[in-house]
């Protein structure tokens, strides 16, 4: 998380950014042309500040223009973010001026709120679970007082700039009944989580939008 990786690599070496946006839309164009219905949504990993994400949407809309002029052809495609970094859910009201969608990485988001590395917590783990220190496993089920609170006020603040900003979890935490039932609380559109666990975050989607449901 604290490396030279993300969107810091593609800050760095511009050319990466290029190369995995042509695959993208050159992709896309392929599989419209079979008359599939495409709709590609171009993530930035690891955003911190509004120019992070400008300086990688831009070299994006670049390329993704090149690629349009190249092949006679275009295709609607979305830009957005994984909320990753704590600062990212404080100013984003101001990455919203440029991500059309977010996508909270719920995994590093608790390494990064909690400064707990999932390689090593199982060291602490029990005897924090023991002592009362800890409720539960925080990479199990969504710490709601910290990291919920993050992303509460990161959907707040990306949709007073984009009303239409789409946002939603990609984790374990999609999974987990009570995170799924916390992230309808919050106004997440969807979750996304490992396939076995697809079953289990319908009903408790299902589940939430009764207890709660939204006008």
């Amino acid at each position: 998380m604290l490396g030279h990786r993300g969107c810091r690599l593609g800050i760095t070496y511009p050319e990466i950014t290029e190369m995995q946006t042509r695959a993208i839309i050159e992709a896309a164009l392929a599989v419209k042309a079979r008359g599939i219905d495409v709709k590609p949504e171009i993530m930035i990993p690891l955003v911190g500040s509004l120019k992070e994400i400008q300086n990688q949407a831009d070299i994006i809309n670049t390329t993704a223009a090149k690629v349009f002029e190249e092949k006679g052809q275009s295709l609607p495609y979305l830009v957005g973010t994984m909320i990753e970094v704590p600062r990212a859910a404080l100013v984003a009201n101001q990455i919203a001026e440029v991500a059309e969608f977010f996508s909270f990485g719920t995994n590093d988001l608790t390494q990064m709120t909690l400064g707990f590395s999932r390689d090593d917590i199982g060291k602490f783990l029990p005897i924090y679970l023991e002592k009362g220190i800890l409720k539960n496993d925080p990479f199990q089920i969504l710490d709601r007082n910290g990291v919920g609170q993050l992303i509460r006020e990161a959907v707040f603040k990306g949709r007073g700039t984009r009303p239409t900003l789409k946002c939603g979890i990609c984790g374990e935490h999609g999974g987990e009944p009570s995170s799924v039932e916390f992230c309808h609380y919050a106004g997440l559109n969807y979750v996304s989580c490992s396939p076995f666990r697809v079953p289990i975050a319908r009903l408790a989607a299902a589940q939430a939008a009764i207890k709660n449901p939204r006008s």
